[in-house]
């Protein structure tokens, strides 16, 4: 996992970048001239689906196209980035790239190098994540889950959305630190997820706040979250970071496309969805999931991933999930 230091750095990069940037007219190059297509590699109906639905319509409206959503779940959200391998560079297509392209590379063989064949656009925001258990669970609290797992071994399951993701590594970095082991069970995405610790098919689930809705309703508990300090929206919530574990995640995430892409074309998409951090409706589903602003403009955003990728290399190796040779 990333220090919550070291990506405050970059975010503070990308803002001083930000104090520069004049939105020029778009569409310098004749981009676009017809709709763009992102990809959210996954299920419809999750807070990522929810959250990039705001960012599209609040996009179309700077690009002066469509931009739209189609969502491709499955393979621990690396779908999107299978796709921009083999896609035009012509800003057509365009997807998320969830944090997981800095991991699995390195815990299996992928279609992709993340250093070489994407063109990373513009980073723009990043989850909240937390670990959750039925209201009616006898765990009560991350001791209590501690206590439970050492007493049962490889007995408590829970789920996330998919191997390889953030809320399935900050739980093994956890555990790892706890002493303890767990059953991980991973799906394609929140909704899954949350049906399944709905339906009382796993013990507890670690995702991002797709729960919050649920926790408010009184029919989960959250015992923890991986920030590195506490909610605004549930305060009386402590970070696995400060009940001692050392485990803090955020996983920043924005706009990417394929690699070879024209600068005119990557500064249109920037700009357009540079701009969509001013809109009143995307802050709100920011802020309905829980999910703060975090600039990167293409420059940061692409030193960011160099560094990224290095350090979740160490962060696989520590965790014993790198890919045998």
């Amino acid at each position: 996992m990333r220090s919550s230091n070291s990506r405050r750095r970059f975010v503070q990069a990308g803002l001083a970048s930000a104090a520069t940037l004049a939105l020029p007219a778009l569409a310098q190059s004749g981009y676009p001239v017809r709709p763009v297509k992102l990809i959210c590699p996954w299920p419809a109906g999750g807070s990522t689906d929810a959250v990039m639905r705001a960012l599209a319509e609040s996009a179309t409206k700077s690009l002066g196209q469509q931009v739209i959503i189609e969502n491709k779940p499955g393979a621990g959200g690396m779908l999107g980035a299978n796709e921009l391998v083999n896609a035009r560079p012509d800003g057509y297509t365009l997807s998320q790239l969830p944090h997981g392209v800095f991991r699995i590379p390195h815990m299996q063989k992928v279609q992709f190098d993340p250093l070489k064949d994407f063109t990373w656009i513009i980073c723009l925001t990043g989850y909240t994540f937390g670990l959750v258990v039925p209201a009616d669970s006898p765990i009560k609290s991350i001791k209590d889950f501690v206590d439970y797992a050492k007493a049962n071994p490889g007995k408590l399951s829970y789920g996330s959305t998919g191997n390889g993701t953030s809320p399935h590594l900050a739980v093994e970095e956890f555990a790892q630190r706890a002493g303890v082991k767990l059953t991980h069970v991973p799906f394609k995405g929140n909704a899954e997820n949350m049906q399944a610790i709905l339906g009382g098919h796993i013990m507890a689930a670690s995702d991002a706040t797709g729960w919050g809705p649920h926790v408010d309703a009184g029919k989960l508990r959250l015992i923890a979250t991986y920030g590195s300090k506490r909610t605004k929206r549930w305060p009386s919530v402590p970070t696995l970071d400060e009940l001692g574990y050392k485990t803090v995640s955020d996983s920043p995430f924005g706009v990417c496309g394929p690699k070879g892409m024209e600068p005119a074309v990557v500064k249109t998409i920037h700009d357009a969805f540079r701009k969509t951090l001013e809109d009143p409706a995307v802050i709100a589903s920011f802020d309905k999931y829980d999910q703060s602003t975090i600039y990167m403009d293409t420059a940061t955003y692409t030193r960011w991933a160099r560094e990224t990728y290095e350090a979740e290399k160490a962060t696989i190796e520590r965790l014993g999930l790198a890919q045998k040779t």
